[in-house]
């Protein structure tokens, strides 16, 4: 099973090898609080970018090591790059940006990235 998400414009979309998630993660960090993401951590390898590439925009900041990557077009923020731990690849989606996901029925498990 897989799902989709896209930028509010369209000009990004994706799909994700593996079922919705019940539960998001909420983070209070400078970016993510402005932002209000709901995020889920999928392997790398899971996540297809199926259109957009072109219209991506990088930011990084603090430590660099995540890149959040944004439509140049609308400015949403669908997904990020980064690394777990052990160094394998990883997408944080927004779920947000997932139409098939209801924000309002996800476990949202809150993260103090703030003094991380």
């Amino acid at each position: 099973m897989s799902f989709e998400g896209s930028c509010h414009c369209g000009a990004v979309s994706f799909a994700v090898d593996a079922e919705l998630p019940a539960s998001a993660i909420s983070c209070n960090c400078s970016h993510c609080r402005r932002k209000g993401f709901l995020l889920a951590f999928f392997p790398a390898e899971r996540f297809t970018l199926e259109r957009g590439e072109e219209v991506l925009r990088d930011y990084t900041f603090n430590t660099h090591r995540i890149r959040h990557r944004f439509c140049q077009v609308c400015g949403t923020e669908p997904f990020a790059e980064g690394a777990n731990p052990d160094g394998s690849p990883t997408r944080a989606v927004n779920l947000r940006c997932v139409p098939a996901v209801d924000p309002a029925s996800l476990q949202v498990r809150h993260y103090d990235g703030a003094s991380a």
